[in-house]
């Protein structure tokens, strides 16, 4: 059985992390993926190396089920090669500097112009304005999308998240509107131009804090563990945010990701009570009911954290599992690439590359019953140069190799 799209030629001419996660999760959806490097390739093949001369995992873990060709599209010659490999696409995805590709000479006219039917898409940090040649990283995206200023406790600074949510969720953003602009195609025969911000997507991530911003206006977020509230929404620790009070707890033997978060829900509450053996606080009218619990509940959770304290966390897991009461356990990265769920599922995978050799990655978060994904390893630097160029532009192989020598490709 073919895949979702199939048929589909993407040229990827994309690096670092924000567009890599784009045009993978496309590649993994069954398109044809041609990574366009320029001939000292995407900068991550050799950023954060843990093995000397093989390409980093940056690089491995963002490119599977790609092709990659290397075009020095500076030159000439190599412009007059993008172009054909345009005209030959359905989809282009960039995420170079702002007005990098219109300096080049590819404009969006100039290329809807070789290909109507063209979908380009382009990535950049902000959008039009006064941010918009700002430099974007993951983290300055996080700060100017909302994130960081919601993140943390109280009384601490800022922080970053451990998701990338200014990168890889500005990519799977991409992806929507490329999907979107292809579906469109269908209907209309033209293609059209995608854009996306990092600071954009990042604050579409944090819509809740905005709506919670709103509600400031008509007094304290009941909800939130905090003491005092100013005129904007605060750090407020590991606290849920939503309808539903939550928190983590430690566990023993109180190592750093020796935690559950639990989460209460009024039908919980006297399951807890009983495990935590406090059972005569189920009829207490200063505990009871969520109302009266919600501004204490920085004793609730001590409570918890009480009982909890003395078991190992799948022990805690297990025995409020047993009551229906939401928990999950804080999985630290290495119980993650174990996690044998995770490895029966896919969601965890190792790919056999043939300088590296064997690596764990990550495989695609979205399932289609039609369409299966096996994760292919990333391609080495210009590894199907002749492939495309000979075998699909019909160059010959005199002419790869002058290319070649004359820094084309």
């Amino acid at each position: 059985m073919g895949k979702a799209l199939d048929g589909i030629r993407v040229l990827d001419m994309t690096h670092v992390q924000s567009g890599p996660s784009a045009t993978q999760i496309l590649a993994w959806m069954g398109a044809d993926v041609l990574k366009v490097e320029a001939v000292t390739g995407d900068i991550t093949r050799r950023q954060l190396r843990d093995k000397p001369g093989v390409d980093s995992l940056y690089f491995t873990m963002l490119n599977s089920n790609k092709r990659s060709v290397t075009l020095n599209t500076k030159s000439e010659r190599g412009k007059e090669i993008f172009l054909d490999l345009v005209r030959r696409s359905d989809v282009l995805v960039e995420n170079f500097a702002p007005g990098a590709l219109d300096r080049m000479g590819f404009t969006w006219e100039v290329l809807h112009e070789a290909n109507p039917r063209l979908v380009y898409a382009s990535i950049k940090g902000f959008g039009p304005g006064a941010y918009a040649d700002f430099k974007a990283y993951e983290v300055i995206a996080q700060a100017m999308g909302g994130s960081m200023s919601t993140t943390g406790f109280e009384d601490g600074p800022p922080l970053a998240t451990g998701a990338q949510i200014g990168d890889s969720g500005t990519g799977m953003h991409t992806v929507a509107g490329i999907l979107a602009a292809l579906l469109q195609r269908t209907s209309t025969g033209q293609g059209q131009r995608v854009q996306v911000a990092m600071q954009d997507a990042v604050l579409n991530l944090c819509r809740v804090k905005l709506r919670d911003q709103q509600r400031l206006e008509h007094g304290p977020l009941a909800e939130y563990p905090n003491d005092d509230f100013g005129d904007e929404v605060p750090r407020s620790g590991n606290a849920s945010g939503g309808g539903q009070p939550g928190w983590a707890v430690r566990t023993a033997p109180g190592g750093p990701n020796d935690y559950v978060y639990v989460i209460i829900q009024p039908p919980g509450w006297a399951p807890i009570t009983k495990l935590i053996g406090r059972p005569e606080l189920v009829d207490d009218p200063e505990w009871a009911t969520p109302e009266a619990r919600l501004d204490k509940l920085d004793k609730v959770f001590s409570l918890i954290e009480e009982w909890s304290s003395r078991l190992p966390k799948w022990d805690v897991l297990a025995e409020l599992n047993k009551h229906n009461i939401p928990c999950g356990p804080i999985l630290s990265t290495r119980e993650i690439i174990d996690d044998p769920t995770l490895r029966a599922n896919g969601v965890v995978t190792t790919v056999e590359h043939p300088e590296r050799g064997e690596y764990h990655t990550v495989a695609s978060p979205i399932r289609l019953s039609d369409s299966s994904v096996a994760v292919e390893r990333s391609p080495l630097l210009g590894e199907h140069n002749e492939d495309v160029y000979g075998g699909e532009l019909g160059l010959t192989a005199e002419e790869l190799a002058e290319l070649s020598s004359n820094g084309v490709i």
